[in-house]
């Protein structure tokens, strides 16, 4: 069965102009009509290392915990950093294993100092790999998300055909992102369809032809064909995960998340 859940990115990319906190978050999307919710590290605010505390909040709104996201400083690419990175994860990890069937999504390798890229897809290749065996003995899912924005290690297919060689599907799964395969200059079906047993579940969002952020269904994105693929996937956990970064949701995320929500609906009728 599909559900639908929203990513907080879309208040999380406003910075220091988000004066809210997250109980304002679920708030604004269990009234737009989402299922479930996917948060950031940076959003999770005080239920920080209180799983029991964000459970109670989120049943209080009739919301589910699709995944947990979290990044690093380091780009998951710097070698020195890797114990403190997979220690950071196993503590997250704690918080996410009292929601089962959540995932953690893990944020995309990205190049954060000088040096060689076979140095950088290694460093990233053995936190993945880390990350999953860490999350596989907490009974967690764990998934990369790769992103097209500044620096990514992980923008075109070359990029993703690598990292894929180097990380073993069996701990380490895949959050497809839509708009970041299509700014990557993707085909978006032939790279889900190729990679689909890695898919966990899935974030929807879209772009024009010159890969500019657009509203969902608004862009050039074929949100049924992608659906249809990810839907068949075999370890596909159910949840379509819709997250916003036009200009048009900024200037209003609250609206915007709801319009998505709407949009949704008409997508899947």
């Amino acid at each position: 069965m599909l559900q639908i859940g929203c990513q907080t990115y879309t208040w999380e990319m406003l910075g220091d102009r988000w004066k809210g906190g997250p109980d304002d978050l679920l708030d604004a999307i269990a009234a737009a009509g989402y299922s479930g919710i996917e948060i950031t590290d940076t959003m999770i605010g005080d239920y920080a290392g209180k799983p029991e505390a964000f459970g109670r909040a989120l049943a209080a709104r009739g919301l589910e915990l699709a995944a947990f996201a979290c990044a690093s400083g380091s780009g998951y690419t710097e070698p020195a950093r890797l114990e403190s990175d997979l220690a950071m994860i196993d503590r997250t990890l704690d918080f996410v294993a009292a929601f089962p069937g959540a995932v953690l999504s893990l944020g995309s390798a990205t190049v954060v100092s000088p040096g060689d890229l076979d140095g950088k897809f290694a460093a990233a290749a053995a936190l993945y790999n880390g990350a999953g065996e860490l999350g596989r003995k907490a009974g967690v899912p764990v998934a990369v998300h790769p992103s097209s924005h500044h620096n990514t290690l992980l923008f075109s297919r070359a990029d993703y055909d690598r990292l894929f060689g180097l990380t073993d599907p069996a701990l380490l799964g895949w959050v497809p992102d839509t708009g970041h395969i299509l700014r990557g200059g993707m085909d978006i079906l032939d790279t889900l369809s190729t990679y689909r047993d890695r898919i966990r579940y899935l974030h929807l969002k879209d772009v024009d032809a010159a890969g500019d952020w657009q509203m969902l269904g608004s862009g050039i994105c074929d949100t049924r064909a992608v659906v249809d693929i990810v839907a068949a996937s075999p370890n596909f956990n159910g949840w379509l995960v819709l997250e916003e970064e036009s200009d048009i949701a900024a200037a209003d995320p609250a609206k915007g998340v709801r319009t998505n929500r709407e949009t949704m609906r008409q997508l899947l009728a």
